[in-house]
């Protein structure tokens, strides 16, 4: 067994109850029969307050799934193109376990809502936005987007309770719209300069790495693209403005 399997196996969690769990059945007694499955709970409950790198792979995973399938058609350089985002994340063996995972979770029926709720109330804020975050970077694996993706990632992350303003930062870090690098610091162009220093602090600490570091290494790669994207943002506002 790989890494990925081996780390979804050791922290599966609370993802092993609920719409998720029911998912994920494919998994129990084959692909992690060898892996020590530690949960936090045997039933779908809520309160958890770390979420683990198994909960959150799989997690990924199925929203993942349900995005690949929004435009009713899941051709095979779309799989090969998050075969290779995975790879350049995880390595080439866990890409292949991860692939694998993906290709029976896309032969599923993906009771959305519920698997969104599971997720809402078990997982830490900081790795739902972080769940987003690579929604948006795994569709774009292939140089496009489509707008059944767009429509359904704003969905999953309105069912996630990621808040408004949150989801168009995110967003505006893969799709720049009018005035974008305000929209990634969640304020106004007519913000003073004193406002604009004040929302890149803000920024800067709800999207930095260390937020997620319960994740582990894989996961924070992407942490650290969010975090460069912020001040990519302050740094081109300064500019603008001509700010010391």
């Amino acid at each position: 067994m790989g890494r990925f399997g081996k780390w979804i196996g050791g922290g599966l969690g609370w993802a092993m109850g609920g719409p998720i769990g029911g998912l994920l059945g494919f998994l129990v007694g084959s692909f992690i029969d060898n892996a020590t499955i530690t949960t936090t709970s045997g039933t779908y409950t809520s309160g958890d307050s770390r979420t683990t790198q198994g909960a959150f792979g799989v997690s990924l995973l199925v929203l993942l799934a349900a995005v690949m399938k929004a435009d009713g058609k899941v051709v095979k350089s779309e799989l090969e193109y998050v075969k290779q985002f995975f790879v350049r994340q995880f390595g080439s063996s866990a890409a292949g376990e991860a692939t694998m995972m993906l290709r029976d979770l896309l032969k599923q029926d993906i009771p959305l809502r519920d698997v969104c709720q599971q997720i809402s109330m078990n997982m830490d804020y900081s790795s739902r936005l972080q769940l987003i975050h690579l929604l948006f970077n795994v569709s774009l694996a292939d140089g496009r987007l489509h707008q059944s993706e767009i429509d359904l990632i704003e969905k999953i992350s309105g069912y996630t309770g990621i808040s408004i303003t949150d989801y168009q930062s995110i967003k505006n870090m893969f799709i720049p719209e009018t005035d974008s690098s305000y929209k990634i610091l969640e304020i106004d162009p007519s913000a003073s300069d004193e406002e604009v220093k004040k929302a890149y602090r803000r920024m800067a600490m709800k999207y930095h790495p260390d937020k997620v570091n319960h994740l582990g290494e894989d996961f924070k790669k992407v942490a650290d693209e969010k975090f460069k994207k912020v001040n990519e943002a302050y740094e081109r506002i300064k500019k603008e403005r001509n700010m010391p």
